[in-house]
């Protein structure tokens, strides 16, 4: 049938097919997927049981890259993955812009900018156990437990501003700065093992996988829950040493400037 095609030259003559090409019987494609208009092939992936999203990719990438491929062939991931890796990427932008914006406007109710980051200092501990119960558990650090980061951030931000806001209070009633965090740290203890208490409870049945797609939601439950244990019993610790040495940093400043207004003056 295909010899019986007739093509019209430069000259506007017909041409029968057989005589520009060699047609012969030969096994291809029934068709050609393209995208963005160049020719693409789709390979799709299940994951077994047990296998996180993040560890299929990187095998993926890592088999692509020992093939030895052209480099006129790009492989690029679609579909699931493709949000996964942007998603982690916007993840991790937005976890930074909000303990700046934690740290702004905790600078601006306390006027000072040493202050939030004793607040702030307990986040490390609070991090550090959140990832180590992931990884504990082998689940993968995904959207759920960016989400249960942000939570367990704000938790623990507010246990250490009960301390450090009652010492401020205690230190403009005339209380020295170790006497301040001391009974705040007493005075506190009970309000901050209420809200974790409180917090913990009310993620462990995540944490634990109950109900329907728990799967999924376990990273968010396990971050909270081994965040709080681990930060609890280590903020009491941290938060106040770190209060003491940012005190005194200050307090020397603020001996140093009069002195140095005064040397001025002299020399004038």
């Amino acid at each position: 049938a295909l010899s019986k095609l007739y093509l019209r030259s430069s000259q506007g003559a017909l041409v029968p097919l057989e005589s520009v090409v060699n047609i012969k019987p030969t096994v291809g494609p029934l068709s050609i997927s393209h995208f963005g208009q160049l020719p693409a092939v789709t390979v799709s992936f299940n994951l077994k049981p047990g296998f996180s999203l993040g560890d299929a990719a990187a095998q993926v990438t890592g088999t692509v890259r020992n093939m030895g491929m052209p480099a006129s062939i790009n492989a690029n991931f679609q579909g699931t993955v493709k949000e996964f890796e942007e998603s982690f990427r916007n993840l991790t932008t937005l976890l930074v812009i909000a303990i700046l914006v934690i740290y702004i406007v905790l600078g601006i109710l306390y006027e000072s900018f040493i202050h939030p980051i004793t607040i702030l200092s307990g986040l490390p501990s609070a991090v550090f156990g959140a990832l180590g119960t992931l990884l504990l558990f082998h689940k993968e650090l995904d959207l759920y437990a960016f989400v249960g980061l942000i939570m367990l951030f704000g938790v623990v931000k507010k246990n250490a501003i009960m301390m450090i806001d009652f010492a401020i209070r205690a230190r403009r009633e005339g209380l020295d700065p170790q006497q301040a965090i001391y009974q705040g740290c007493l005075v506190r203890f009970r309000p901050i093992m209420m809200t974790t208490v409180a917090a913990l409870f009310g993620t462990l049945p995540i944490a634990l996988g109950y109900g329907e797609g728990a799967d999924a939601r376990q990273p968010l439950g396990l971050a909270v829950v081994g965040g709080l244990v681990v930060s609890q019993f280590l903020t009491l610790y941290i938060t106040p040493v770190i209060y003491l040495y940012l005190e005194r940093l200050q307090s020397g400043r603020e001996r140093q400037a009069p002195v140095e207004k005064k040397e001025e003056a002299i020399a004038y």
